[in-house]
């Protein structure tokens, strides 16, 4: 049996994309099966597969990951020649921290810019706090390319984990309109070129499903051509 992962609606499901995108640009082979989220049945479904109720889950065998950040550690292990994290030692100790900064942190610009790929970019109010978060990540961003990005275009120069934890940040910054520096603006560039980010947003645009409260202009939900 081959690797399996549940996840939520790839237009909304930031947790989602994160080990999603991480599988596709490792070329690691993988079913899916997309649970839409706040439907009717997505509980139970979810419940299905994991007691923690929630997506991404990861199913290798007997083995259940529910956690984008440990799944991406799983797959480290489990792939030890695909280059998760950055094999020096202090990039991977940086790697390892600004992810867990992301998976802990970043609070109003995720309650004030929800994911949503479809929704064509227009720049929003952010409070304080939100714009607090958007130059703590443009400095993040701008500081990993230029200590420890010289041979890619990625945070650590080749794809890493720690990209994967950041790419829904890309695509909030991106539908938002949101103001960053040249070296972020370069480093989201390189995410949205990637073919496997180009393969979830062709997905994301035929999903039926609509989240309102994920909608910014609820009850108009607006949508870039598919």
């Amino acid at each position: 049996m081959g690797l399996h992962l549940v996840i939520g609606n790839k237009n909304y499901s930031s947790w989602s994309l994160r080990p999603w995108i991480a599988l596709r640009v490792a070329n690691i082979p993988f079913d899916e099966t997309v649970i839409p989220l706040y439907e009717p049945a997505s509980a139970g479904q979810i419940l299905s597969f994991s007691p923690a109720g929630k997506v991404p889950i990861l199913i290798d065998g007997d083995v259940r990951v529910w956690e984008s950040l440990a799944i991406l550690e799983y797959l480290a292990e489990k792939f030890p020649d695909v280059v998760f994290w950055p094999k020096d030692a202090a990039a991977r100790a940086h790697a390892r921290a600004i992810a867990s900064e992301m998976h802990a942190g970043f609070v109003a610009l995720r309650r004030e810019c929800t994911m949503n790929m479809w929704h064509p970019p227009g720049k929003r109010q952010l409070s304080a706090e939100a714009a607090a978060n958007v130059r703590r990540i443009d400095e993040i961003w701008s500081g990993c390319r230029a200590r420890f990005a010289a041979d890619g275009p990625f945070l650590f120069g080749a794809f890493s984990a720690a990209d994967a934890m950041y790419a829904p940040v890309v695509s909030r910054f991106h539908t938002y309109a949101i103001d960053v520096g040249a070296r972020s603006r370069d480093y989201m560039a390189a995410v949205m070129a990637l073919p496997a980010w180009r393969q979830w947003l062709g997905a994301a645009l035929k999903e039926p499903w609509v989240m309102r409260h994920n909608e910014p202009d609820w009850p108009e939900v607006k949508r870039i051509a598919s």
